[in-house]
């Protein structure tokens, strides 16, 4: 017998590859967008799921996959990014969390693997933007625009289209926006709104949900809408 496991690697689940998150770079400032839908086999469970995590006061991790797993791979992740900067005095940049938080997704997969995705976005005390691009594997690469999921194939061919480096926060929201459109009028499955951040030197800074085609999912509170990033018709 060779000990190989046939079933190895594992892969994540129907649910993982159902959700969609989208990471863009801007001049000097990072977006992150994640879908709200938790899901179960075929079953939505609920159309509010929080899938982005401060990490600190300039960086955000997005996550995908399974529930159990997003939760306590990204608070594992906070809580001792929170415990280092106690210990030290300093916070970490966003290239070294990112790189913590692949060791220790890299660690996991040889016991017990966490079956996550996700996209790290930050800002530097310089004000230098990132965006970390990484997967259930630990493999990690710093990009200017990703995304996760099934989503991606339509997400990444309308970046390749328009995007350009040194975006303008609001050209960069309108590229979000079309990227959003594409996903909902172009995916069998049903992703009823996006949850938006941004990140720059000041902090992070919560732009509510993008629903779809201008109406507001039931599940997604009117005050959490922001008038600009309501879905044209």
């Amino acid at each position: 017998s060779s000990g190989i496991n046939a079933e190895w690697p594992l892969r994540p689940g129907f649910e993982a590859i159902m959700e969609c998150l989208i990471g863009i770079t801007g001049k000097d400032f990072v977006i992150l967008a994640s879908d709200n839908m938790a899901a179960h086999s075929i079953i939505a469970i609920k159309h509010d799921s929080r899938k982005q995590f401060e990490l600190s006061n300039k960086m955000v991790m997005a996550v995908c996959g399974d529930q159990g797993d997003m939760t306590n791979y990204a608070e594992y992740i906070q809580k001792n990014m929170k415990l280092y900067e106690m210990i030290h005095g300093y916070k970490l940049t966003p290239n070294a969390a990112a790189n913590f938080s692949r060791k220790e997704l890299a660690t996991a997969l040889r016991s017990n693997p966490y079956h996550v995705n996700l996209l790290l976005g930050g800002v530097d005390d310089e004000g230098v933007p990132s965006l970390y691009f990484m997967d259930y594997l630990a493999s990690m690469v710093k990009e200017k625009y990703a995304a996760h999921g099934y989503g991606s194939f339509f997400i990444l061919s309308t970046m390749d289209r328009y995007y350009r480096e040194g975006l303008s926060r609001e050209e960069a929201i309108e590229l979000l926006k079309k990227c959003i459109h594409e996903v909902q009028s172009r995916f069998i499955v049903s992703l009823p709104a996006f949850t938006v951040q941004i990140i720059d030197k000041d902090g992070i800074h919560k732009l509510g949900d993008i629903p779809r085609s201008g109406t507001v999912h039931k599940d997604v509170p009117a005050e959490a809408i922001h008038p600009e990033l309501i879905a044209k018709a």
